[in-house]
């Protein structure tokens, strides 16, 4: 009998780690799968039908002083927009917004801890006073501590979940009644795949952005549900950018497979 139950009772852990590869990897086959149809279908419809056209909108975007958040104001700048530039690196976020200028759109910057929500809402009411209304909300600003979960100090853990999500929560109630007041508006929350799938290394990140995936879907039905067609928000989650916050990272993908 008790040599019956050790045997039932094993871990095969070779063939545990070879059914959890393979359950990855019809995971990222199917999102591959899903994301190919997708701009298949999309390369076939007008950019008038499938986007809008932002120009003069007002875009406000945290963590603008580099990476993913410099390239979409400089972008929205082409685009015709008005720009909000929101970072704790100053020097930075001057940088991004003399990109800006040279695209020929306005700009203005405010040095913003997205950690601190008092910090948050006192420049939020700044920006009311200096643009009156945010048409654009993108929750871009992110940190990532790099540890593995046992090794991640608590204090980087907690600043973490507030800037990666609690963050989200505090521009959102700043700027959000605004745009559900005109019925119109549009929040974009950075998140990543790290908020889709669980990632070896990454406990408190993974968690901030699985957070801020629900935080988005759950208002959007919110929005839906109070009839405020006019207000949309979206998710957007990233692989791995080359933008230094995941340097020397590795994946078991090769990244043209992704």
């Amino acid at each position: 009998m008790f040599l019956s139950l050790h045997v039932e009772d094993s871990v095969d852990l070779p063939e545990m780690a070879t059914l959890e590869f393979l359950k990855e990897t019809l995971i990222a086959i199917f999102y591959l799968i899903y994301y190919w149809i997708e701009a298949i279908i999309l390369a076939f419809v007008p950019a008038s039908i499938r986007g809008k056209d932002v120009a003069g909108e007002t875009v406000l975007i945290t963590g603008a002083g580099s990476g993913i958040g410099r390239l979409m104001a400089v972008r929205f700048a082409q685009l015709g927009c008005r720009l909000v530039l929101w970072d704790i690196n100053q020097s930075g976020n001057e940088e991004t917004a003399q990109q800006v200028k040279a695209a020929g759109a306005s700009v203005r910057t405010y040095t913003v801890d997205l950690s601190n929500r008092e910090d948050i809402y006192k420049c939020a009411e700044k920006v009311k006073q200096d643009v009156s209304q945010v048409d654009i909300l993108i929750n871009n600003a992110g940190i990532v501590t790099g540890k593995k979960f046992l090794d991640s100090p608590d204090n980087l853990i907690q600043k973490t979940m507030e800037v990666n999500t609690m963050a989200h929560f505090w521009t959102c109630k700043a700027f959000l009644p605004g745009m559900m007041e005109r019925n119109h508006g549009h929040i974009v929350n950075i998140a990543s795949s790290a908020g889709l799938l669980g990632v070896n290394g990454l406990c408190d990140y993974c968690a901030s952005k699985f957070a801020a995936v629900g935080f988005d879907e759950s208002l959007r039905f919110e929005l839906e549900m109070q009839g405020k067609d006019g207000v949309h928000t979206t998710v957007v989650c990233p692989f791995y950018i080359s933008t230094g916050m995941f340097e020397g990272a590795k994946t078991r993908y090769d990244a043209n497979f992704l």
